[in-house]
């Protein structure tokens, strides 16, 4: 009888050792259990691991605990990277309610200097990464109303509890997978900054999959979500009526104050 995935997980990273990709953890398991589905493994993987902001959306993470359990032996370390965890090394991770909502939290400090998320170019990327989190957790909250206003969206959640948060794929993670009150998907990609024309390409992959794997009688839509979209996204989405384009804008108001209050 094949071990559980966690577990598989758990005794490839202890062989491998050091840091290792996502994709030669899935090779190590591939040598002896070739039928695991590799999305499986990556959803796995984000589950045990302390630091993903991301586990919080799997039902093994949905209560408020310290992170000393059976699926608390991984460290994200970038982009589909992780080392095992070492409470002393990276500090006491816990999962914590937060204004209503589930989050990952740094209890106590690690002994020595923590290490942090860096981009696959090896630049320290922790504020872009940080925010990409706050956007899509935002969007998920915040869902906007399709259909000219009239189509309000709720966020999926499949049989296994799993929610659209991040909703991991065959063909790579949606950033956020919602659906209408008649059962109609919608396929969110979020962008940081300017969308390029590849996320078109991109999304309609995911479209493909949600088509083919969740809604086969119904509809299912793409919005991409950028700060600037760019002319040719613009010309290539005239194209695909399933495709609309959206932007979105930040603002931070400063007030001036001072120690007595005045300003």
């Amino acid at each position: 009888m094949r071990p559980p995935i966690w577990q598989l997980i758990a005794d490839a990273t202890q062989n491998l050792g050091g840091e290792m990709t996502y994709a030669a953890i899935k090779q190590h398991i591939w040598a002896a259990y070739p039928d695991v589905n590799s999305s499986t493994i990556t959803c796995q993987i984000i589950i045990c691991s302390v630091n993903h902001q991301s586990r919080v959306h799997y039902p093994e993470n949905k209560k408020p605990r310290v992170c000393t359990s059976q699926y608390d032996f991984l460290f994200n370390t970038g982009r589909g990277k992780v080392v095992r965890y070492d409470p002393d090394k990276h500090g006491q991770w816990e999962i914590i309610e937060k204004s209503g909502e589930l989050t990952v939290s740094i209890m106590q400090e690690a002994t020595d200097e923590m290490i942090f998320p860096t981009g696959s170019n090896g630049d320290d990327q922790v504020g872009s990464f940080a925010l990409e989190s706050h956007l899509r957790d935002y969007l998920a909250k915040n869902l906007p109303s399709m259909d000219d206003g009239n189509t309000l969206l709720s966020l999926f959640v499949s049989s296994d509890g799993r929610d659209g948060v991040e909703f991991q794929t065959d063909v790579g993670p949606i950033d956020i997978l919602a659906k209408s009150p008649v059962g109609n998907f919608y396929v969110f990609e979020l962008k940081l900054g300017r969308g390029p024309d590849a996320a078109l390409g991109q999304i309609l992959r995911y479209m493909g999959w949600v088509q083919q794997h969740l809604c086969v009688d119904k509809k299912v839509f793409g919005v991409v979500v950028a700060a600037d979209i760019s002319n040719k996204l613009k010309y290539a989405a005239t194209q695909v009526p399933n495709v609309c384009l959206m932007e979105y804008e930040l603002k931070v108001t400063l007030h001036p104050v001072s120690l007595n209050g005045k300003g």
